[in-house]
């Protein structure tokens, strides 16, 4: 058993340390074996060699990462006391791209960063978990990027257009005003990364296509960037044939959450069997993300946890 005193010059205890040392109180509880004092601007930590060690080195992860985006949550935190990854803390892994008002899109909490990793090795990822974990905002913002960068010629957004308890046919308006409303949360995350005018014309020209999955059927999709959202209400047979639409030069992300999917009870969902048939592709990378990368409200996340309690 040793005692280490360590100096924390130059940080804001309270961005550290959070309102009335909730996050302080939430780094003690992860490391139950030391004894750990806060008395102004040092620490005084008493413990075994090896975890006083541990703790340093993730002391200054929470510290980095504090800097580089001036925010630490806990479940931040919780996350940088998991992971062991070194690849998706590089700093360049970080910012994906600088939206026409100046705003900068990060990834923002370690499995966005392991998307942006992820799709920077592979031409193919799934990235599977709960609502507000920013699946689809993170990967229409990778696909902005690639576009930006001339690594593909266009953009291509899909998913099924499949009933939350409500009938498309019900809903007025032509086909388009049907389909609408299922493909807005990509268009909202499009008009928060590029201007109306522009958005437009990519749309105009055919270089930002979003449509639903039924209209993929027969293409070869070649130096696209091509996200299919709320993959977990695709059939088997529909998740096949999206999956073999990829073309040469071409990056292919499926989005899902298996808790919330609205097929017929007795159809499977085509993200789960893919999941299951393609687990063991080397050249495909899954993505879990969880409760921890919620960026929503804070509710969503009380909310998701009372729903699965059930």
């Amino acid at each position: 058993m040793i005692e280490k005193k360590i100096k924390l010059d130059n940080i804001d205890l309270i961005k550290l340390y959070g309102t009335n040392n909730n996050k302080f109180n939430k780094i003690k509880k992860l490391f139950p074996d030391l004894r750990i004092v806060s008395r102004g601007e040092d620490l005084q930590i008493k413990g075994d060699y090896s975890q006083i060690s541990y703790f340093e080195k993730k002391l200054n992860a929470f510290i980095n990462h504090l800097n580089k985006y001036d925010s630490l949550t806990i479940s931040q935190i919780e996350r940088l006391v998991e992971t062991n990854e070194k690849d998706v803390l590089k700093s360049s892994n970080h910012i994906i791209l600088h939206s026409y008002n100046g705003k900068i899109i990060k990834a923002k909490t370690m499995n966005q960063r392991k998307m942006v990793s992820a799709i920077n090795k592979n031409d193919m990822i799934f990235a599977i978990g709960p609502a507000g974990t920013g699946k689809t905002y993170t990967a229409v913002a990778l696909a902005i990027k690639s576009l930006k960068e001339k690594k593909v010629k266009k953009i291509i957004l899909t998913r099924p257009a499949v009933e939350s308890g409500e009938n498309l046919g019900y809903l007025p308006g032509d086909l388009k005003q049907k389909l609408d409303p299922y493909m807005q949360p990509l268009y909202d995350a499009l008009f928060d990364m590029l201007p109306t005018e522009k958005l437009n014309d990519y749309i105009d020209n055919g270089i930002i296509q979003i449509a639903p999955l039924a209209f993929m059927r027969g293409r070869t999709l070649d130096n696209a960037f091509v996200i299919l959202d709320e993959g977990q209400n695709t059939t088997e047979h529909q998740m096949k044939m999206f999956l073999t639409r990829m073309g040469i030069g071409s990056k292919f992300i499926i989005n899902g959450d298996t808790t919330q999917i609205d097929l017929p009870k007795k159809q499977q969902s085509g993200l789960i069997h893919a999941k299951e048939k393609l687990m063991n592709i080397k050249e495909i990378s899954f993505i879990q993300l969880d409760n921890k990368d919620i960026i929503r409200h804070k509710l969503i996340t009380e909310i998701i946890k009372a729903y699965k309690n059930e």
